[in-house]
């Protein structure tokens, strides 16, 4: 059912929200979490280590230019994924998606950096961070601790969400889902190349689109550099979980939240900006040291944990599990695009990939791909470029960065060109190709509902009408004599799809409320409501009985 189509009811029966979420953990007999006497073995961990802006520069995927034992290791442990994807080239976009399993360009989270025009995203009612449907089935749920989900993260998503969230704060014996970001690759840390280099820049090897100078060389270096110190990060954690004895009992992902962060690689719509590392261990599951080509996109990644943990996927999300019991069929396509990035004006592309070609829509080619964004203009190689174009001395593949306007189509050959930089939109050859590729984007933008052609003005005003963040409605909480002596409690809320925490007592952890609770009277109990997008509830407070 398209989300366009999917009234609350539907998404209610869809998913239980406000009833009972029916879970069976593996090797268990349970309900929402609860692990049975028959249980063979503990429920399975979930550990996410993230870090930020790199394409597959690893030893594992062939970079001979890396150093990366770590990751390294834990490939030959576990699969690593060949054809994994992002749907955006930059942060925030990409994180909202992952967070909801929803396309940005679905539910309005496309532009980067919404809260420079002021406002959040706010999805339609159905939508729900993953993490919520993790926690009403009994999971501990810690982020530490980016979010960036282009709209303020729920209190219902995380039991933890900061720097010193960590597993190992759970309450005894709970499963738990943990996501560490490691942030020593992003962007912002390659701006300085003068400090000493491990890496030798005599022996980068450059792409085409680049001027082979020594300041591009040695900021090439400095990527790899930070690489390599992410790579030991991660090897810390990996420590840590084995040290904690719960290796064995724990599926492991490493993954990027989008491509190198160096100039045509983050913000642009190429392999460079969406192509990036994925690796899965999953011991007893995942054949150690194996290979997969299944084209994945990074929405996938929520309905994927859902699905090894045996917790039922909400049918509107439109990421597909490619592992566990709810294993989707593999895609053909994955779709990306791009609209504005910070300052700059507004962009519009759409892009979509199968194994062997990508295509690009450049819906507004008037627009230049070397736009001035104050950020990017901090980087080495970025400054390096722009002053050689400006004196005239680029050549080849390097001045096509510098074209005033953009083509109306792009088509690249990804085998034989993986750089992107031989178009083939205008060959006779691969006319076929074009138009095949053409009709499937036309046709997901038309299935996903794509907001990215109303101006976002427009999007703001349907989103905050009148310029103003819409506010949640505070709880009502109703308590009725129940059977076994205590008071069966329900809490409603009427804003449509807004998601309701609850806390027994005057201090611990809010819980997700999805039915009613049965409380001693004379128990204080609290309640807030949130939807996305929306300001908070305020909170209410209830001593059953009284």
């Amino acid at each position: 059912m398209s989300p366009k189509n999917l009234n609350r009811r539907g998404f209610l029966k869809s998913v239980g929200m406000l009833t009972a979420a029916s879970v069976v953990l593996p090797g268990c007999r349970g309900i929402s979490g609860q692990a049975s006497t028959a249980c063979e073995k503990p429920p399975l961990n979930i550990l996410w280590i993230s870090c930020e802006d790199i394409s597959p520069n690893l030893g594992c995927y062939g970079d001979d230019y890396a150093d990366t034992p770590k990751l390294d290791r834990l490939a030959r442990q576990g699969c690593r994924y060949t054809n994994a994807f992002v749907p955006y080239p930059v942060c925030a976009p990409t994180r909202s998606a992952v967070i909801t399993a929803m396309y940005p360009s679905t539910i309005g989270s496309m532009h980067m950096r919404t809260s420079l025009k002021g406002y959040q995203a706010v999805p339609a009612p159905y939508v729900k961070c993953f993490t919520e449907y993790f926690r009403a089935a009994g999971y501990y749920c810690t982020n530490k601790s980016k979010t960036d989900y282009q709209f303020s993260p729920p209190f219902t998503a995380w039991d933890e969400s900061s720097n010193r969230a960590h597993w190992r704060n759970r309450p005894k014996d709970m499963p738990f889902f943990s996501v560490i970001n490691l942030t020593v690759t992003h962007e912002s840390q390659c701006w300085d190349i003068d400090e000493p280099l491990t890496h030798d820049p005599d022996k980068a090897k450059l792409p085409p689109y680049y001027p082979d100078t020594p300041i591009v060389r040695r900021n090439w270096a400095r990527y790899y550099d930070r690489i390599s110190l992410m790579d030991k990060q991660a090897g810390d954690i990996l420590k840590q979980l084995k040290d904690d004895g719960l290796a064995d009992n724990t599926v492991v992902f490493f993954w990027s939240d989008h491509g190198m962060g160096l100039p045509r690689g983050k913000r642009w719509p190429y392999d460079s900006g969406l192509h990036v590392p994925l690796i899965v261990r999953w011991p007893g599951e995942v054949k150690p040291g194996s290979t997969c080509h299944d084209l994945i996109n990074l929405i996938d990644l929520g309905p994927t944990v859902l699905s090894i943990a045996g917790v039922e996927i909400p049918s509107y999300m439109q990421g597909r599990a490619f592992l566990g019991a709810r294993k989707g069929e593999p895609r053909k396509y994955v779709f990306g695009g791009r609209e504005r990035m910070d300052q700059t004006g507004e962009d519009f592309i759409r892009s979509v990939r199968d194994k062997r070609y990508r295509y690009i829509r450049n819906f507004m080619p008037e627009r230049p791909y070397a736009q001035q964004i104050p950020y990017m203009e901090k980087m080495p190689i970025m400054q390096e470029w722009r002053r050689l174009n400006a004196e005239g001395k680029l050549k080849g593949p390097q001045k096509l960065f510098f074209r005033e306007t953009k083509p109306p189509e792009e088509l690249y050959e990804i085998a034989t060109d993986p750089y992107e930089i031989n178009n083939l939109a205008d060959s006779p050859q691969y006319r076929h190709v074009l138009e095949r590729m053409r009709a499937v984007l036309e046709k997901w933008m038309e299935d996903t509902n794509d907001l990215g052609r109303i101006s976002e003005d427009e999007l703001i005003e349907r989103m905050w009408p009148g310029g103003k963040q819409p506010l949640t409605a505070a709880p009502t909480i109703e308590a009725v004599s129940a059977s076994d002596g205590k008071m069966k409690v329900k809490i409603n809320c009427a804003t449509e799809g807004a998601s309701i925490g609850y806390r027994v007592g005057e201090k611990g952890r809010w819980l997700i409320y999805t039915r009613p609770i049965h409380l001693k009277p004379s128990t204080v109990i609290r309640a807030k409501a949130v939807r996305i997008g929306y300001l908070p509830s305020r909170q209410v407070r209830e001593v059953i009985g009284n």
